[in-house]
């Protein structure tokens, strides 16, 4: 698959990847996230997120909301830790229409008060929200309880206190100091072709100044397993198991990540799936998952189950981790679990909205995008030792924190 690339003067770096569509998606993907705020700072990045809706030197809320809308596209933006992304949707006619929008917002947003005070509303309901549903918010306590007192704990959406605290002074500040132009990926996935990318890229983003980042993040180097329970008013236990696991660089990353999908993967026939809800019927929900970072992992399996259910459960769990350190795989046993995930890329394949945001990351991870032809044969390399070698590290069960909210008595 052909992939096209180019450099702006200022370091903003653009990847397109053309396909025959009447749909096109494009946007910016920035590296900065919660993982760049200090403490007084927790959750001014999801918070800019929101903000830069609100108001540029030449519209107002409801001119940026509809100029994408009128055309019937969809525009939108999220924020995880280490990234913020902001993108649209549209027939590709449009796509100097999207463009403009999205450079006007990301870079000449004014964060009027008026509209920052009404968005902090918006924002504290979206927090009790979370707190609502134990479901979620166990995620985000227990990435609290690993990385207590490192930016990677704190809560992507800030907390009600800090959420107050933000002000139009505090996010200028934030972004003068974490909004860098070499950190900066323009993504294009479209009939679009790459000389008109190139026109309309540099008439919109060439002018923007050049910010070099000069910031280092703070690592993460201090684990110690813990073991937490809480009483909640919750009417199942919600149990959460992990350990830390391997960052973004790290050679043995692409092999979790299958032997993840082996555990506990999206597929139903996962083996906590198999081992535990269809087996024993103990749970509606069991998955595990595995959560990369530039420099450092993060692996969980969560369950939730009646309370008279949990030792079981745990117990059986446990008896899966068990066995992938103990047991390595048979070869046709590898053989299939290679051919799920492989079938699974290649099916999300099918979301060019995801691809879009995906060749985005990659360029500021990598600066390259694999094609799907090298992603596959670094998963059809993995040996049955490397698996079990990558289980026995991260599945120690002397290195497995946990947390439990539990009904109250």
């Amino acid at each position: 698959m052909e992939y096209n690339f180019l450099e702006l003067k200022n370091g903003i770096r653009i990847v397109h990847k053309p396909i025959k569509n009447e749909v096109a998606h494009c946007g910016f993907i920035i590296k900065t996230g919660s993982r760049d705020e200090n403490i007084d700072q927790n959750g001014i990045t999801h918070f800019i997120e929101h903000a830069i809706f609100k108001g540029t030197k030449k519209r107002k809320t409801h001119h940026i909301l509809n100029r994408i809308d009128n055309v019937g596209g969809e525009i939108n933006a999220f924020t995880t830790k280490e990234k913020t992304s902001v993108y649209a949707s549209f027939t590709k006619e449009y796509f100097e229409r999207a463009l403009e929008l999205l450079t006007d917002i990301l870079f000449n947003s004014t964060y009027p008060e008026n509209e920052l005070r009404k968005e902090k509303d918006v924002i504290i309901d979206e927090i009790n929200s979370y707190l609502d549903s134990p479901y979620e918010q166990i995620y985000d306590d227990f990435e609290d309880l690993i990385f207590k007192g490192h930016p990677l704990g704190m809560n992507i959406l800030g907390t009600v206190d800090s959420v107050k605290r933000i002000n139009r002074k505090k996010i200028l500040s934030f972004i003068k100091e974490n909004y860098q132009t070499n950190q900066i990926v323009f993504s294009v996935v479209g009939d679009i072709s790459l000389k008109k990318i190139e026109k309309l890229c540099k008439k919109y983003l060439n002018e923007i100044p050049e910010k070099v980042n000069t910031k280092k993040r703070l690592p993460f180097n201090n684990y110690e397993p813990i073991q937490k329970e809480i009483e909640k008013e919750v009417y199942q236990t919600h149990t959460i198991l992990g350990n830390l696991a391997y960052g973004t660089y790290h050679k043995n990353k692409t092999g979790f990540i299958l032997l993840n999908n082996i555990l506990g993967g999206p597929a139903m026939n996962s083996r906590l799936n198999m081992g535990i809800r269809e087996k024993h019927g103990l749970t509606y929900n069991i998955e595990s998952s595995y959560t990369v970072f530039s420099d450092i992992g993060l692996f969980y399996i969560y369950l939730g189950t009646d309370q008279k259910h949990i030792e079981k459960s745990i117990k059986l769990v446990h008896r899966e981790l068990k066995i992938l350190r103990d047991k390595k795989m048979s070869s046709s046993q590898l053989q299939k679990a290679k051919q799920q995930i492989i079938g699974q890329i290649t099916l999300s394949e099918e979301n060019n909205c995801n691809v879009m945001l995906g060749m985005g990351k990659s360029i500021l991870l990598y600066n390259k995008v694999d094609s799907l032809e090298e992603a596959f044969n670094k998963i059809k390399m993995i040996k049955p030792e490397e698996l079990q070698d990558i289980a026995n590290e991260i599945f120690d069960t002397k290195q497995l924190s946990s947390l439990t909210f539990k009904p109250a008595d």
